[in-house]
């Protein structure tokens, strides 16, 4: 089992927490519309559904809405007590969603959960500290024709590298957190009303908008961007490659194109 090193670490499940105030209806449907959209399909009946890094809850919520039995784990364990508090309120006693803490590096574990039609990790793997690791570790748990729906940094060379160093900084000391947000919350505010300007748009919508975006918040996605260590990062045709020796063929790829997450959708033959 290897186990990610604690001493450098963000704290996911604190900012998830503050995230599940704002979790209404419309957020849970864009999660359900970003499900249906990648995988191409209306629904997710009779179909098993394992999320991987499950974070606030939100697509293991939109998953069992859509009819799947759903086991959700996560490493961090504020995260795991976000879902359950997503459960009690959506799913109470419901024995079609499982939850759990466990690690996508455990292998142990992972032989304990079996295999499942749909296996998701969106965000997540590049954030263990052993990211090929980790996307090895996921393949044993998709049936075969079951999917595998990632989403991995994409790598922009000398740019990821600075964005590397500048969430470690984040991540060592409240000192270097004040730092980092109070220079770079009002640099991503400035730069998004030149934009919006520049293309004669209203720049309050960037803000009550952005739910429309798999039903995220911007701001506790900043927060998440800033501190998201530890943090890792891949060109798309290497993920590609990598899944195409292991028995995947690519079913759909969305690509960010800067240092957003790609997102691909694999089936197993």
């Amino acid at each position: 089992m290897i186990i990610p090193t604690k001493e450098v670490r963000f704290e996911f499940g604190k900012n998830w927490n503050k995230f599940l105030k704002v979790i209404d209806e419309m957020r849970i449907i864009e999660a359900e519309n970003s499900l249906k959209q990648m995988l191409d399909i209306d629904n997710l009946e009779s179909k098993s559904f394992l999320d991987i890094g499950c974070g606030s809850g939100l697509f293991s919520l939109a998953a069992r809405r859509l009819g799947a039995k759903v086991y959700s784990f996560d490493y961090d364990r504020q995260s795991v007590a976000c879902t359950l508090k997503l459960k009690d309120r959506y799913f109470p006693n419901d024995f079609n969603w499982k939850i759990q803490q466990g690690s996508v590096l455990d292998n142990d574990y992972l032989r304990s959960l079996g295999q499942f039609d749909i296996v998701y990790a969106w965000g997540v793997l590049h954030h263990t500290g052993a990211m090929w690791q980790a996307m090895e570790n996921v393949c044993s748990l998709v049936k075969v024709g079951g999917r595998l729906f990632i989403a991995i940094y994409n790598d922009q060379g000398i740019r990821s590298k600075v964005w590397w160093r500048v969430k470690k900084f984040y991540c060592s000391g409240t000192i270097n957190k004040i730092l980092v947000t109070s220079f770079f919350i009002p640099c991503f505010i400035i730069k998004g009303i030149i934009v919006d300007f520049a293309k004669l748009k209203n720049p309050i919508k960037r803000y009550t908008e952005y739910k429309k975006s798999r039903g995220m918040s911007i701001v506790y996605d900043w927060f998440d961007w800033l501190g998201g260590f530890p943090y890792e990062f891949a060109k798309p045709q290497d993920i590609i490659n990598f899944y195409k020796l292991r028995g995947f063929v690519l079913q759909k790829i969305k690509i960010h194109g800067r240092s957003g997450n790609n997102e691909f959708v694999f089936e197993r033959k």
